[in-house]
């Protein structure tokens, strides 16, 4: 073999494993969740309880000693079975509740609306002693982006935090970038947009830390899946076997 054969061959061999370590390249340090978390015991403090806002829609059930007075405020009852189930708060803030008519619940937690529903039956003497009991019919966060499985995630038990929703969106990818999800959220009439650090193991003091209904997670590709998807970088390997091919039959001429 001549010695400008071997060159040839010698420079095709360095630019394929280049090729290679350019396509494979891949920071792990930033596809691993809180780097900087030492063992230790965090204390955990109660969260917040959300309060109700426009478009909830919320299960009201009412009970008491006498259930044939008590059927009236239930929506969903075997009396009326084609009824629409729970109640949908209105722009205004408002729901509309057998007897009591017209009320207000926006900016009111669930027990604050429990304790007035439950005052306003007694002070009319609609019912004694009654049972309220509230629930969200709608509680779900979105999972989208680089994840395994973008996903709408219904919470049956109202409470989930950041790290549940992406393993039910199974996990972010190894594309994703960890140090960067970012968090959508409608609240007091303005809509936030917060950035979150997976890397950071601050996240488990954070008040993102437990989503809330109708959040948005996004998780942004990384620069390897970006340049992944361009033109060039989706035919290296093609381009590389083609190399590889010619040098093949350079070298036999020139054997």
């Amino acid at each position: 073999m001549s010695t400008y054969s071997k060159n040839v061959l010698r420079l095709f061999f360095v630019s394929f494993i280049s090729g290679l370590i350019f396509c494979s390249c891949v920071n792990t340090r930033e596809a691993v969740y809180f780097n900087n978390v030492p063992d230790q015991s965090l204390n955990i403090n109660p969260d917040e309880e959300q309060k109700i806002v426009p478009n909830d829609i919320l299960s009201i059930t009412v009970t008491s000693l006498n259930p044939e007075a008590s059927v009236i405020f239930n929506n969903s009852s075997p009396n009326n079975p084609s009824a629409t189930p729970g109640y949908l708060v209105d722009q205004d803030g408002y729901i509309q509740f057998p007897v009591l008519g017209k009320l207000k619940v926006s900016d009111l937690t669930k027990k604050q609306l429990t304790d007035t529903l439950r005052a306003s039956l007694m002070d009319k003497k609609l019912l004694v002693d009654p049972v309220v009991s509230i629930r969200y019919l709608n509680f779900r966060v979105t999972v989208l982006g680089e994840v395994l499985k973008p996903t709408v995630v219904s919470v049956p038990n109202e409470k989930i935090s950041l790290l549940e929703a992406l393993g039910m969106a199974g996990d972010l990818t190894i594309y994703a970038r960890r140090d960067n999800v970012t968090l959508i959220r409608d609240e007091n009439g303005k809509r936030l947009i917060k950035r979150i650090n997976l890397n950071d193991g601050e996240i488990f003091n954070s008040p993102y830390y437990y989503l809330k209904s109708n959040d948005i997670i996004y998780v942004e590709p990384n620069k390897t899946k970006i340049s992944s998807s361009q033109p060039l970088r989706q035919n290296l390997p093609i381009i590389l076997s083609g190399l590889s091919l010619l040098a093949i039959i350079f070298t036999r001429i020139n054997y």
